[in-house]
């Protein structure tokens, strides 16, 4: 408990006067005119003093009720993500950004260009060939990631076929995945009772492969 201490004012007497006001050569009031003079604050020695800092102790042994962080999952242990995305033309780009996000996190950027390459590559057709949503799934198998897209699409990419123009600034998406990934493939999806089928295309690049 903190006791106040009130502060005293000393008003000594008072005198009318009817003239302006006058004050000395050295800028003080005449002799005569009131003042109001405040006490100064003293301590006082009943009241504690509260010391500005102090040691905090740290609490070492798990708080009861309260759940600790999980350790991060090691490198050789399995994980698997999954995005799902709209039909639209921004949804590639946030893909790659996700999966990049996600290597990075879990230390496998060796795979990232090749993985974003071959992501972009095939989320870009969902988008552009299908109306419907789509998903992008990430599978870490150590020392392989398998990366699928599904889309409401049951129709299977075809076998690459070099094309007639060979200006031509599409139709060598399949040629991509060809060359770059370890294996690939895909699968089609009937139609079921829990949701719409579609396929699922997918590729694997094996760690320092």
């Amino acid at each position: 408990m903190v006791t106040l201490c009130p502060v005293l004012l000393t008003l000594p007497s008072q005198r009318k006067r009817t003239g302006p006001l006058r004050t000395t050569r050295e800028g003080g009031p005449r002799a005569g005119i009131a003042t109001a003079r405040q006490q100064p604050l003293v301590a006082h020695s009943h009241l504690p003093l509260i010391a500005r800092t102090q040691e905090v102790p740290v609490r070492t042994e798990p708080i009861p009720g309260i759940r600790p962080h999980p350790v991060p999952i090691a490198f050789t242990e399995p994980w698997s993500y999954e995005l799902a995305f709209p039909c639209d033309p921004r949804s590639p780009r946030i893909a790659r950004t996700t999966l990049r996000a996600i290597l990075g996190a879990h230390e496998l950027t060796e795979l990232s260009y090749r993985a974003e390459l071959l992501t972009s590559e095939l989320t870009t057709n969902s988008v552009r060939h299908t109306k419907g949503p789509a998903a992008l799934r990430l599978q870490w198998r150590h020392p392989v990631l398998r990366i699928s897209v599904w889309d409401m699409s049951p129709d299977l990419p075809k076998p690459y076929a070099p094309p007639v123009d060979p200006h031509a600034e599409a139709g060598r998406g399949m040629a991509i995945l060809e060359l770059v990934a370890d294996r690939w493939g895909g699968c089609a999806i009937g139609e079921g009772a829990y949701g719409p089928g579609g396929k699922t295309v997918w590729f694997e690049l094996g760690l320092g492969a």
